[in-house]
């Protein structure tokens, strides 16, 4: 099985490198990385509950997608590329935002991501890849919003980060 890298970046997004990702994870360095949103005619957000196997955050909630870019990849390609690879469709995708972020993790792990958030737009159900995803659900924003006010342990960290400095940005596309 071939290695994922993922593609070292500087505060500006300048490419520096490419390194295997779980190194980078490792060793907390900044790395570029995607977020994708897919919102239905109703304004509710996609959510997907990550596969319980996987090696960090396993079983939280967290948005429609993400991943990182391909070395080569544009931010939308890698959008769509994962969408289908995780939820089994792909729509067109407009970047709206970007930010640096870092979490460490219980397990030593440290997410250290220039991230990218995506929107697309999505009325149907999707055929999740249980290797990548345990469920999935639609959800109006205020209730996520008051959800994670409730129960932050139940979703991922950069789902926290991006709600909480995006929300009203979120909310004017939903």
């Amino acid at each position: 099985m071939e290695k994922e890298m993922v593609i070292l970046v500087d505060e500006n997004d300048i490419q520096l490198g490419l390194m295997e990702k779980i190194e980078a994870h490792e060793k907390a360095l900044l790395h570029r990385a995607f977020s994708v949103f897919i919102f239905n005619d109703k304004g509710e957000l996609m959510l997907q509950q990550r596969a319980l196997h996987k090696y960090h955050s396993p079983g939280l909630w967290t948005n429609t997608c993400c991943s990182h870019q391909r070395d080569g990849e544009s931010n939308i390609e890698a959008g769509k590329r994962r969408l289908q690879e995780e939820m089994g469709f792909t729509v067109e995708l407009t970047e709206t935002t970007s930010f640096i972020y870092k979490a460490p993790f219980d397990n030593g792990l440290t997410e250290h991501e220039y991230d990218h958030v995506m929107l697309g737009n999505y009325n149907d159900e999707p055929e999740i890849n249980l290797d990548e995803v345990a469920s999935w659900k639609w959800m109006p924003l205020p209730e996520v919003k008051d959800d994670i006010a409730l129960n932050p342990h139940l979703y991922t960290e950069w789902f926290k980060i991006i709600f909480e400095k995006f929300y009203a940005k979120l909310n004017q596309s939903a």
